[in-house]
This record gives C-alpha cells, sequence and structure tokens, in this order.
C-alpha cells in the first residue's frame, strides 16, 4: 500500500512539474510575441508619420508665416488713429490685425487701451 502512495505522489508531482514547465514555456511564447508585435507596430507607426510629416518638411514655414500675417485678403490690418487707439500709435506692440471681424490691438491689450497714454507702449522699433 505504501508504493501505491508513493507512486501517486511521484507522478503528481510530475504533472505539477510539466505543468510549470508548460507554462514558463507559454509565457516565454507570449514575451515574445507581444515584443514582436510591438516592434512591428512601432515600425509601422514610424513609417506612417514620416509619411504624413514629409509633405509638412518641404513647406517654407517663413514664408507661410509672413504670408499669413501681411496678407490683407487673409488677415486685414488697421492702423491706429487718433480717433481710434491713438495710445497705440507708434507702439511696438500693436499687432492690429482683423480676424473673423475682430480686431486684435495687442496681446496685452487685446481691446486697446482706454485713454492716450498706455503703460506697457514702447517705441517701434526700425
Amino acid at each position: 500500500m505504501e508504493d501505491w502512495s508513493k507512486d501517486f505522489f511521484q507522478m503528481l508531482n510530475q504533472a505539477v512539474e510539466a505543468v510549470d514547465e508548460f507554462l514558463v514555456e507559454l509565457a516565454e511564447a507570449v514575451e515574445t510575441a507581444i515584443e514582436q508585435v510591438h516592434t512591428t507596430v512601432m515600425v509601422e507607426i514610424e513609417q506612417y508619420l514620416q509619411e504624413l510629416c514629409e509633405p509638412l518638411s518641404e513647406l517654407d514655414l517663413e514664408e507661410l508665416e509672413e504670408t499669413a500675417q501681411f496678407d490683407p485678403f487673409i488677415f486685414p490690418r488697421e492702423e491706429p488713429t487718433l480717433e481710434k487707439h491713438p495710445a497705440c500709435i507708434g507702439c511696438r506692440h500693436y499687432h492690429g490685425q482683423i480676424y473673423g471681424g475682430n480686431l486684435l490691438v495687442c496681446a496685452m491689450h487685446p481691446y486697446g487701451w482706454d485713454d492716450a497714454n498706455c503703460p506697457d507702449w514702447e517705441t517701434a522699433e526700425l
């Protein structure tokens, strides 16, 4: 009877070791598959981004910026006068472009200053 129980526990121990070995191999296979998928996906994403950005690298951004800022048909400009925004005459911060029908006077005072003496006024450099 002792041999039967000893054989049973040996067989049970072998089964546990076989399942343990199987799970270790399975984990290694899954890890390898995940690494391969990750590498493949990253390469595909990188290629996609290169294709997407390639036309952008050919743009002359300085020319585009100049066109957007100074083209009167895209963003018309309004100069300050004695009647409208007198505090802005000659100020380096004056922007004066119209976006969607709204004049942006400057970043510090988007709607302009109320009187003729703006505290942020600085002379425009030539």
